[in-house]
């Protein structure tokens, strides 16, 4: 890899180079194809690509030789996680049991990339419908690490997580219900964001559209704020997104963390693991915030056992899901999918409804405790990316031990989340920590993950 590959460039520096006339969108996007030719064949990053690319970097091209580029990503690679709809594409979501009839309409933050002029390389990977971590579904197999072919690249957003390691282009549509989002991007070395719930409009509502949201999973955190500023325009279809006013939210970005105050956070209510690399990531962290004017101290959010929550609305979730697929096609399902439906689709009403009351007990706690501090810094992963093969063996159990101990937290509170990579450990791979701001304050989250982003300078993945 060179300096000079666009495939490797953020999409910040494409723009840059565009505006000189320095380098065109159909050179670029024929550098990422050049790595999608290269490497996909293992990776297996994508659903399916879009043949239309290369006109549409023609048609952006001319847009910039005529000195009228239509908007923020005018000729910028970037993909669709297949659990939203992209028009003239099926919507598989990973598997069997969906039909291949193609969407008709594109899901809003699709949209808002294409109106923004992006150029949509193809649908990536997901897990089968977006369920668990581990990056494989029925329909398209294992998707691979491409630090190390022999790992994980986590899920739900596994084909987004490796296509942006892979630098099969700078920006990556995912979603996020549990960390779907933030643990691929940790897996992978990305910055991930779960932003706060409502920011970024989604339609058709997916299985868990109470906790899920979709965000941007990019190289760095700069390009994860200018991707954010085309996908969060409100959209009507979406009964719960936002009424905001377009922003660039690249806007305060570069301030640093001199003066806020930072939570160090080991508790999410309950004792989740973590392993001697990410203990040391996480003071690290720490420490690049304190040196950079942060007031840190550890601090316990005082939330209640969000496993006990999360785990009901997630089976819950499930039980629907599969009640909705025909009984002669749930032979098709992935077996851990229809395991945790089954052992929850039992659920009274009374359980359920007071699985809500915990949640807003959550969002209480995580409420009062930034009324005190601006950021919490906490891990994203309990380990880093283990064997792309492992089965999936008690998956009620692997969610809150080996998958989203410190994911989940956040899609139930809704507050916005980003991880970054902080570290490598002793085998090469990135760690990962996570910061978390107040809801709305999507603002902070990117800010600090800014300040840290500078102090680490984690290198890019060579896939080999």
């Amino acid at each position: 890899m060179t300096e000079t590959d666009p495939a490797l460039m953020s999409a910040e520096t494409l723009l840059a180079l565009y505006a000189r006339r320095a380098l065109s969108p159909v050179e670029a996007l024929k550098a990422v194809m050049e790595r999608v030719a290269r490497y996909n064949p293992w990776v297996n990053a994508f659903a399916t690509l879009n043949p239309r690319a290369l006109q549409a970097a023609g048609e952006s091209e001319a847009r910039w030789a005529a000195g009228r580029p239509i908007g923020l990503l005018d000729g910028i690679p970037s993909t669709v996680k297949d659990l939203l709809n992209l028009t003239g594409f099926p919507t598989r979501r990973g598997s069997k049991t969906t039909d291949a009839t193609p969407a008709t309409e594109d899901s809003p933050s699709v949209m808002g990339l294409k109106q923004a002029g992006a150029v949509i390389l193809g649908k990536t990977t997901t897990t089968e419908f977006g369920w668990k971590s581990p990056g494989d579904c029925p329909l398209h197999g294992i998707t691979r690490n491409p630090w190390n072919r022999e790992r994980t690249v986590g899920g739900s957003s596994s084909g987004a997580g490796a296509a942006g390691a892979a630098c099969f282009g700078p920006l990556h549509i995912g979603t996020d219900a549990g960390g779907s989002i933030r643990i691929p991007a940790a897996f992978c070395g990305l910055v991930g964001l779960k932003p706060s719930f409502g920011r970024v409009p989604q339609w058709p509502l997916g299985a868990f559209a109470n906790v899920a949201c979709a965000g941007p999973m990019t190289r760095t955190v700069r390009d994860a704020a200018l991707m954010l500023s085309a996908m969060a325009r409100h959209d009507l279809r979406d009964p719960f997104c936002l009424p905001d006013e377009p922003r660039d939210w690249r806007q305060g970005i570069e301030s640093g963390v001199a003066g806020l105050r930072v939570g160090l956070v080991r508790r999410l209510g309950f004792d989740a693991p973590l392993d001697a690399d990410g203990e040391a990531a996480l003071a690290g962290a720490a420490r690049m915030l304190e040196e950079q004017g942060a007031i840190v101290e550890e601090a316990d959010p005082g939330l209640p056992d969000t496993r006990a929550i999360f785990g009901r609305v997630w089976g819950v979730a499930l039980a629907r899901l599969v009640s909705t697929i025909p009984a002669e096609r749930r032979g098709l399902l992935d077996a851990g999918l229809a395991e945790v439906a089954e052992r929850e689709g039992g659920m009274s009403a009374v359980d359920f409804l007071g699985a809500e009351a915990l949640r807003i007990e959550a969002a209480h706690a995580a409420a009062r405790f930034h009324q005190r501090y601006d950021l919490m810094l906490c891990p994203t992963t309990p380990s880093a990316a283990f064997a792309a093969d492992q089965p999936t063996i008690r998956p009620a159990e692997a969610l809150w031990r080996d998958w989203a101990p410190w994911t989940f937290a956040f899609n139930l509170t809704r507050q916005p989340a980003i991880s970054l990579p902080i570290a490598l450990d002793e085998h090469g791979m990135p760690r990962a920590v996570q910061l978390v701001a107040a809801l709305y304050r999507d603002d902070l989250v990117l800010r600090g993950a800014r300040a840290l982003e500078q102090a680490a300078a984690i290198p890019l993945a060579e896939p080999g």
